[in-house]
């Protein structure tokens, strides 16, 4: 088998990472791109290795049942939403079986029964964060050249997939509600208009860099304009146009950023207008009332708000709380679950190794009145060590919410040492969750398994797992 060649006749099995899907050809495992579970299918070989192809399908000869159409004129561009061709329920049992997998094949764990996956209540527009990126020379493809259209444009818009230096200018986006779709095409003809130079990425030249859209359920909205160098008049044209035409906006503000690459966290941002923050609701547990937190610039807050509601109602309901227990919340980012089962514990302690973070949490907890919720910085598998377990006492129960990375092997073995009754680990991903509960069960049995769908037509998934101490 050689590149180019044409495989014909690919049942498609299931669904792989990054939108993939997987079939077989002459014993070796095909990943295939631009198909569905089901299909039949031809496809030209882009890649070989020994034990895998990589084919790209070239004819959907029998479609498959769980098809549905794409909603969004990006699609196969965008390296977004690459499930939406297939029926949300089907989707939902691929998430379900991804982390039974994980847990079953990485963590050999014995696991009890799982709880049906848990649907994101809205399937689009459910994000309130979106990054777009300005180039000066936005991404076109091949099929829509034409004699008058130059080779490149100005673009404001995503990253291809896997492309750092290649952006293709947004017509439309399903994931953020409106006026997010209106907001950047403002911007971006404000700063065509004006002749304002967007920013290369191969010569690291120019001017607009990124334009952050936050939004609450409220109708808040943030604007974070990042520019390379502070030309005042060109940073007034902008955010002047969005305030003229918007009045949702409720925030505005704007970094100078002349690095080679776009991160902002170590920069300072300067509020050009209205608050420098939006304030997020949620009910709280027992739902008397409401939990509020500001979100900044450099805030992190899970970008499906009403999905995380029910997240953490999950991790509250498995976590078992009577009032008497100290809880440790670990990654506790800006103490929203901390703040979200205060009033349900004695005391809860945040540790968290982004210094601003651990502002935010305080901010949070003084904006909830909650006198029991403590924070501290650092890394963790530093910070959570016996000196801290004897000045603040031992958990009763650890709530962990780690990035995609997992948690440190370190914590882990503290965690062991420290012995909780009880432990509940929420993820973005199962795979390391997976690797981490198989360290845990030296000393605790999952009791309790639910998955959250967070993020509608990716392959991603969020798990719940409950641990019980053996004794």
């Amino acid at each position: 088998m050689k590149k180019g060649e044409v495989i014909r006749g690919i049942q498609v099995e299931t669904m792989a990472a990054e939108g993939k899907c997987v079939g077989h050809h002459e014993g070796r495992v095909v990943f295939l791109t631009g198909c569905a579970p089901g299909d039949v299918v031809d496809a030209v070989v882009y890649k070989v290795k020994s034990r895998f192809l990589e084919a790209r399908v070239t004819e959907i000869t029998v479609p498959s049942p769980d098809r549905t159409e794409p909603f969004c004129l990006h699609f196969g561009t965008c390296g977004g939403c690459s499930w939406q061709h297939i029926r949300y329920d089907v989707q939902l049992q691929y998430k379900q079986q991804q982390v039974v997998d994980n847990l079953e094949r990485i963590g050999g764990l014995v696991l009890p029964p799982i709880r049906p996956i848990l649907p994101s209540l809205e399937t689009r527009y459910y994000r309130n964060r979106l990054d777009f990126t300005f180039s000066a020379e936005g991404w076109i493809p091949r099929e829509q050249f034409t004699p008058d259209r130059a080779a490149s444009e100005p673009a404001l818009g995503y990253h291809m997939p896997r492309k750092y230096d290649k952006v293709f200018d947004v017509k439309e986006c399903h994931l953020q509600a409106d006026p997010s779709n209106a907001i950047r095409l403002a911007a971006r003809d404000e700063a065509i208009q004006r002749g304002i130079p967007f920013f290369d990425l191969r010569k690291q030249i120019g001017f607009l860099r990124t334009l952050t859209i936050r939004s609450t359920t409220g109708g808040e909205i943030m604007v974070i304009l990042q520019v390379t160098y502070d030309k005042p008049e060109w940073i007034e044209a902008i955010l002047q146009r969005l305030a003229r035409d918007f009045p949702q906006i409720t925030s505005f503000n704007y970094i100078i950023n002349g690095k080679r690459n776009d991160t902002f966290h170590d920069l300072d941002i300067i509020c050009w207008k209205g608050n420098p923050w939006i304030t997020e609701t949620m009910p709280s547990p027992g739902g008397e009332n409401e939990l509020r937190f500001r979100i900044g610039p450099k805030s992190f807050y899970q970008t499906n708000a009403v999905q995380a509601s029910r997240l953490y109602r999950v991790a509250w309901q498995m976590a078992a709380l009577e009032g008497h227990e100290t809880v440790y919340d670990l990654y506790t980012g800006t103490g929203t679950i901390a703040c979200y089962v205060a009033r349900s514990a004695k005391s809860v302690i945040g540790l968290e190794y982004v210094a601003d973070a651990v502002e935010d949490a305080r901010a949070n907890a003084e904006l909830n009145d909650l006198q029991n919720v403590s924070f501290f910085a650092g890394d963790i598998k530093n910070l959570l060590d016996e000196n801290f377990l004897a000045t603040h006492g031992r958990p009763d129960v650890v709530i962990t919410d780690p990035p995609r990375a997992g948690m440190h092997e370190d914590v882990c073995r503290m965690l062991l040492k420290a012995h909780p009754a009880r432990i509940v680990y929420v993820s973005c991903n199962p795979a390391t969750q997976a690797r981490d509960l198989k360290i845990l069960s030296e000393k605790y049995r999952v009791i309790d398994i639910q998955p959250v769908d967070m993020f509608p037509h990716t392959m991603h998934v969020e798990n719940v797992v409950a641990l019980q101490a053996v004794d």
